[in-house]
């Protein structure tokens, strides 16, 4: 046994997650959904495997660390696993606690260390780094509209890949903090906006059509300048302490907001990180505990908010697209199983006079983005986005419409190397906005 495999191990986080690592029957059932054994039929990687490791963890088995981050860094956190589960194993949440026990033992890759740190948690430098690579991005060739290709010889961010730009504009310096309904509207309420690394700083009109359309709706939205990235890359990747500190800001900030009736955001994961992952996973005191509930308890996703709450009259629904465009909507994974909210979505495009909704096999299988997976495993992240293409061309649709910026580079990464016809839109892209 060697000096490493002897090393005793603290497991703070999967200790108190003991009760859910135990409802594991070690069935196996979980091995037909999981995304990832369906490409490399490796037992060790899937839900049961990384459980019985759980298991074995608690009870001080050795480990090695190499084998033990791989086990835990190659699952998608997508949830299919629990949604099938028979004994409703919280899988991901396993997992996610694994991965901070990683971290608090041994510490963060020194990439991610520095992005975390130095980047993510401090907004303003964020901005101004992307502020510079959006006036370099030039140097990389444009394949199609705002795409940019990464070469073959760019080996380290995964050949071929295709990204979109990062805007030259950010949302957060196209509108002002408060935004309030166009003249002759009546103002109905009042929600604050949660912006996203992703629509802020590479997808901004996807952040403007959804406040143009609240403001064409009566609702006047606060968007506070001084809020951050969700955490969800942070948290994710095992290293609670900077996104607790990251958490504590975004609350604090909303909860200035005293007059607000909702916090709305259209990231299907931004919005699981603050409905559920802060409670979750980094609410360590009574105190904050409290705090993120009472946050939480306002946070909507932006299809949630129109349908349940808002509920527009049928004229509100417009488009500029062709009539007769054929829509399929992928379910993203944080928006589907996280939140459990697959019907508004649909109910929107449904609402749209001239589009016809097309329904694609799987809708809700994940597209192989996973946050940092895509990076870490880009080749198996492929993979797993084929089933989702095929699907998708199967339909033959001309727009594949998601909730999630997330999802949206994964599609556009995917169809453009499979040169599909296929747009890639947000939902919110769909309805025209007052400025069309």
């Amino acid at each position: 046994m060697t000096k490493t495999k002897k090393r005793k191990m603290r497991l703070e986080h999967l200790t108190k997650f003991q009760d859910k690592v135990s409802q594991c029957m070690k069935c196996g059932f979980c091995m037909y959904f999981c995304p990832v054994y369906r490409e490399i039929h490796t037992e060790p990687v899937v839900a049961r495997g990384r459980n019985v490791l759980a298991m074995e963890l608690l009870e001080g088995v050795p480990f090695d660390w190499g084998h033990l981050e791989e086990r835990y860094s190659k699952c998608l956190t997508c949830n299919r696993c629990a949604q099938f589960c028979p004994a409703k194993v919280e899988v991901a949440t396993i997992t996610m606690a694994a991965r901070a026990d990683i971290v608090a033992n041994k510490g963060l890759p020194f990439a991610k260390k520095v992005v975390f740190e130095k980047l993510l948690k401090k907004r303003g430098l964020f901005g101004r780094v992307l502020k510079l690579a959006s006036k370099l991005q030039w140097l990389l060739p444009r394949t199609k509209g705002k795409i940019r290709h990464l070469p073959v010889f760019l080996s380290a961010l995964a050949k071929g890949r295709q990204i979109p730009e990062i805007a030259p504009t950010f949302l957060r310096d196209k509108l002002p903090e408060i935004n309030s309904p166009p003249p002759g509207v009546t103002k109905r309420m009042r929600v604050a906006f949660f912006v996203g690394c992703a629509t802020d700083y590479v997808f901004p009109d996807v952040g403007k059509r959804t406040i143009d359309f609240l403001t064409s709706q009566g609702v006047e939205v606060v968007f506070p300048k001084g809020q951050g990235c969700c955490g969800m890359p942070v948290f994710g990747s095992g290293d609670f302490v900077t996104a607790r500190e990251m958490a504590d800001r975004n609350v604090a900030v909303f909860s200035q907001l005293k007059d607000v009736d909702y916090i709305v955001t259209s990231c299907a994961t931004c919005g699981s990180a603050l409905k559920e992952g802060y409670i979750t996973y980094l609410a360590d005191t009574p105190d904050r505990e409290q705090r993120y509930k009472e946050f939480r308890d306002k946070v909507k996703d932006i299809n949630e908010f129109i349908i349940d709450i808002l509920k527009p009259p049928p004229e509100a629904f417009r488009t500029t697209l062709p009539k007769g465009t054929k829509i399929t909507y992928h379910d993203p994974c944080h928006l589907v199983r996280y939140q459990n909210i697959s019907a508004q979505p649909r109910e929107v495009i449904k609402s749209i006079p001239g589009l016809e909704l097309v329904e694609m096999r799987e809708p809700d299988r994940c597209c192989g983005m996973g946050g940092s997976f895509n990076v870490q495993y880009y080749d198996l992240s492929k993979k797993i986005a084929d089933h989702k293409m095929k699907a998708i061309a199967d339909t033959d649709a001309d727009i594949v419409v998601t909730a999630c910026p997330g999802c949206m580079i994964q599609l556009i990464d995917n169809t453009i190397q499979k040169k599909m016809p296929q747009r890639v839109m947000h939902v919110m892209e769909l309805l025209g906005s007052r400025t069309d």
